[in-house]
């Protein structure tokens, strides 16, 4: 579950990648520079993206927004990964798995010979060789209390035996989680889940070396070593961060070439959309993610003129694993009141939105939380909120302010960064709820950290935020108002159910789809726990995200997929500058 900042997994490898654990050979060239590899593909070259927003932190229990997983994916690994193609689960640090017990308990296979980074918290300098015992740390890690660990909650609270002793200070160590040999490592879940190898993909699974944690301690946010494709060289927060290639990676491709193909991989922290598009026009960026709304037309204008002059970039598109809302402070008036909730909800036409603000690049969240990219989950069966103003005055008479009136102005926060496509909304979402209701609405436009460090810490009241898929199941949208996952006090943190929804009804089907092994049955208690929340107007959800990107056409292996998952290992650059089609 990562926050998204605009509007959060393997081999990308197409079909040409095998993984086979061998030597590491290959690739001798010098940054920057390009050399023919076996299968006619190429070694070398600087792939440059951009983030409109700076990232949090890199350190993988800590990352919950989408701009530190992207750089931080390149960097670690876990024991399973996604296909960046299709999404679908595959080795990772694991070479297979065992699934036994009906899904209760699975046995993981170590792949040998896996080293961690080159790194001064090694005796020696040298990345020694993975064992079980970093996988067993990292996951007793995961299940204890400290300031930076945000992932227990949706990785191994209430799914791995011991997992909750362990966070409670019950017990040291998960109890569920032992090694069985040096190659293997078991896990025991509560329930049966045939989906817990998707989890151990996610950021809160990654693995690192005890010896890092115990060097750098929290400055792990921006000192990383794992065993991913690329290496962290260089970090100049704001501007830019640099990854190298890691000679030592283990993974090849089928042709022998050890891989990553590429040898940097540099983020840029561009601000402004329209600045964003003119570096990618003069080749300063090699992709970028989401067209600013005031540009799209113009060019996809360029793109329909270019299918007979052929451009030198595509348009890559896919639907969303993602949903842009708005969240209400639930332990706080006036949103405490259902009715109010329900009022600013039916207020808002989304549909105009979609067409008219963003051009057609969303689609109108009205049938519930889970987007309709998810697969089986047929959203179209929750009844969601449409445009209904005369419904929403009553709504807000009931409430006891009739026409506005006695309601407080309302300061309705966002955050800065991606181009213009947040403030049109906000500004457009403001006009309804002021014209509709009767009330007056302040935007304020704050920098992606504070934003998140009030929404998290029961500080901001009404605020637009978003939330991505961190693996294919509704488990991953629903589980933000799941009332477990909040805080005692208004004040502590809590990074998943931010808005503090409450419900016991919701809860039970949540839980109970959780522990369904049944998947027809278990989408069914989904959508139940869906409707539940809309009826309880929990979020106000305004849009289906629709991932595009712009990818310059000599870019190989760069498959779009719909949680805009990225994996750059088996990326490369064709020197013959787009003889081919397509950027796959």
């Amino acid at each position: 579950m990562r926050k998204l900042t605009t509007g959060f997994i393997v081999p990308i490898m197409a079909a040409a990648i095998m993984v086979a654990v061998v030597g590491c050979g290959g690739g001798e060239q010098g940054p920057g520079s390009t050399k023919e590899a076996k299968g006619g593909v190429s070694y070398g070259g600087v792939f440059r993206m951009n983030e409109t927003e700076d990232f949090r932190t890199l350190y993988p229990l800590n990352i919950v927004e989408v701009v530190g997983h992207r750089i931080g994916s390149q960097v670690y690994e876990g024991l399973t990964k996604f296909n960046q193609k299709d999404l679908s689960i595959m080795p990772g640090l694991a070479t297979r798995w065992d699934e036994l017990d009906s899904s209760k308990r699975f046995v993981f296979y170590l792949r040998k010979g896996v080293r961690f980074h080159d790194d001064a918290c090694f005796a020696d300098g040298k990345g020694r060789e993975v064992t079980t015992k970093d996988v067993k740390f990292c996951f007793d890690k995961l299940c204890e209390v400290t300031p930076t660990n945000q992932q227990f909650s949706n990785t191994f609270k209430d799914r791995v035996v011991g997992a909750n002793d362990s966070y409670d200070k019950k017990a040291k160590g998960v109890a569920g989680v032992t090694i069985t040999s040096d190659s293997t490592i078991e896990i025991k879940l509560t329930q049966p889940m045939p989906s817990f190898p998707s989890i151990l993909a996610t950021q809160g699974c990654w693995i690192y070396p005890e010896e890092a944690l115990t060097k750098y301690g929290d400055e792990m946010r921006i000192h990383c070593v794992g065993t991913g494709p690329f290496k962290v060289k260089i970090i100049k927060e704001g501007e830019s961060v640099i990854l190298d290639r890691n000679p030592n990676y283990w993974m090849f491709d089928q042709f022998g070439n050890q891989l990553p193909y590429l040898d940097i991989v540099q983020f840029k922290f561009i601000k402004d959309k329209r600045s964003e598009i003119i570096a990618f026009r003069n080749q300063e960026l090699d992709m970028v993610f989401r067209l600013p709304v005031e540009m799209a037309k113009d060019i996809m204008g360029e793109l329909d003129q270019a299918k007979q002059n052929s451009a030198n970039f595509v348009l890559q598109s896919a639907p969303a694993m993602s949903l842009t809302y708005y969240g209400f402070q639930h332990k706080l008036a006036p949103f405490d009141n259902v009715k109010v909730r329900m009022a600013f909800n039916y207020a808002i036409n989304r549909k105009f939105i979609c067409d008219k603000v963003l051009n057609g690049d969303a689609t109108p969240a009205i049938y519930g939380i889970v987007p309709p990219s998810i697969p089986t989950y047929n959203n179209k069966s929750v009844a969601g909120f449409t445009y209904d103003p005369d419904r929403a005055k009553k709504l807000m008479a009931e409430a006891g302010f009739p026409n506005g009136k006695g309601f407080p102005e309302v300061t309705m926060q966002i955050n800065s960064g991606g181009g213009d496509r947040n403030t049109m909304t906000a500004e457009y979402i403001k006009k309804q709820l002021e014209e509709v209701l009767g009330i007056v609405v302040k935007i304020d436009i704050i920098p992606f950290a504070q934003h998140l460090e009030a929404l998290e810490t029961g500080k901001a009241l009404f605020w637009r935020t978003g939330w991505v898929a961190d693996y294919p199941d509704p488990e991953t949208f629903l589980t933000i108002l799941y009332s477990q996952h909040i805080p005692a006090e208004l004040n502590t943190r809590s990074s998943m159910n931010s808005v503090r929804y409450s419900s016991t009804q919701f809860d039970s089907a949540f839980v109970a789809a959780v522990r369904e092994a049944d998947p027809i049955k278990r989408n069914a208690l989904y959508l139940r726990a869906d409707q539940i929340a809309m009826n309880d107007a929990a979020i106000m959800p305004i849009y289906y995200e629709q991932n595009d990107r712009l990818v310059h056409r000599n870019v190989r292996n760069f498959d779009i997929n719909a949680m805009e998952y990225r994996d750059m290992t088996a990326v490369w650059i064709d020197t013959g500058e787009g003889k081919k089609d397509s950027a796959k």
